[in-house]
């Protein structure tokens, strides 16, 4: 089981280690920043933490000691094209390990770059197939003005094959390292477009979407409106249960070798963003969607009013541990794959990412 956390809030990183049946603050660093996202490359150890400086743009931090030293790297950013409205990084909202090695990364960005460095982040270039892509055209702002890549799954039997979600913009597939690029959003269906526009592809919202590492053939969504599922490496999504306890929601995890298993944490959707009647739970399958539990032992009972964003809800490498940060600073550890709950053992900012390390 994985023994450390890292939370980006929004008022910097704060580092958990695991001492005896407990968890302990171990450290913070980039106090009062407000940190967006943080990555674990586990080819070399090095911990990625992302910044939204606003103004100031955003900003990209590297350590290699486990998290006690980071330095700022390089961001990415669209090259200059010398027109009024030329597009600027808003955001870096997701990473994860490209096809090389160590150092080799994949960024996703609001507004909807797939950016690539091959140096540990010392510079990036931009996918230029994705972002040339007429289609791309059609991609619209969720939550944010602008469409945005917050998921990038790479496939572990084959890195050269990747697929990215967009909010909104549907999935993403290319099987040949980012050269080419095709729509992978068949069985999605939006509830908030017209009827016979319900499963248009690129009209969709997956707020996250999910590989499991031991069966990669398995994917899950959290949509805006539900809770899909491929088995057929994304050939084609299903919705096992619609309109589910977990209809809108932000965070998904899957069990690294159970596909079967997947944890999701419900909300009132739309403009509400808040736990249904006020109840804070975690809602777990373990039948691939057929059927679904509420776990909340441990967990703030009513009224409370946290929600986990997209990027708060991890799972070890064990699948048993657990850590959920939400938005009012509540973070929360499972030993046992969600049956119950302890606080870590501080009130923290607002999360927006929680990590194993």
């Amino acid at each position: 089981m994985s023994d450390r956390i890292i939370a980006a809030t929004r008022k910097g990183l704060f580092r958990f280690a695991r001492s005896g049946a407990g968890w302990q603050l171990e450290g913070t660093a980039l106090l009062g920043s407000p940190m967006t996202y943080v990555f674990a490359d586990r080819r070399d150890g090095a911990l990625y933490a992302a910044a939204n400086l606003g103004h100031f743009g955003p900003k990209l931090h590297r350590s290699d000691d486990g998290g006690a030293v980071w330095s700022e790297i390089a961001a990415p950013a669209f090259p200059p094209s010398g027109e009024a409205d030329a597009p600027s990084v808003l955001q870096i909202w997701s990473m994860a390990k490209a096809s090389g090695g160590a150092g080799d990364l994949w960024a996703g960005t609001i507004p909807g770059g797939l950016f690539r460095s091959r140096d540990g982040g010392a510079s990036w270039a931009l996918n230029e197939p994705l972002w040339q892509m007429p289609e791309r055209s059609q991609w619209t702002g969720g939550g944010y003005d602008d469409a945005g890549i917050h998921s990038i799954c790479v496939d572990p039997r084959d890195p050269r094959r990747l697929a990215v979600a967009v909010s909104t913009g549907g999935v993403w597939l290319s099987e040949d390292d980012g050269t080419s690029w095709r729509i992978a959003a068949k069985g999605l269906r939006a509830a908030y477009m017209p009827p016979e526009l319900a499963y248009e592809e690129i009209s969709q919202d997956p707020h996250l979407m999910v590989q499991c590492t031991g069966a990669p053939d398995h994917y899950w969504i959290q949509h805006h409106n539900g809770i899909f599922r491929s088995t057929d490496n994304i050939a084609s999504w299903s919705e096992p249960v619609p309109e589910t306890c977990s209809a809108f929601g932000f965070a998904v995890a899957v069990h690294p070798a159970d596909p079967m298993t997947a944890w999701f944490v419900p909300a009132v959707k739309d403009e509400f963003r808040y736990p249904t009647d006020g109840k804070f739970i975690v809602s777990r399958t373990r039948d691939g969607g057929a059927s679904f539990e509420v776990l909340d032992r441990g967990l703030p009972q009513e009224p409370s009013y946290d929600l986990v964003y997209r990027h708060a809800l991890d799972v070890d490498a064990s699948g048993q541990r657990l850590v959920m940060g939400s938005t009012t600073g509540g973070a929360w550890v499972s030993e046992d794959g969600g049956d119950s709950w302890k606080i870590l053992p501080m009130r923290l900012p607002p999360i927006n990412a929680v990590r194993f390390v």
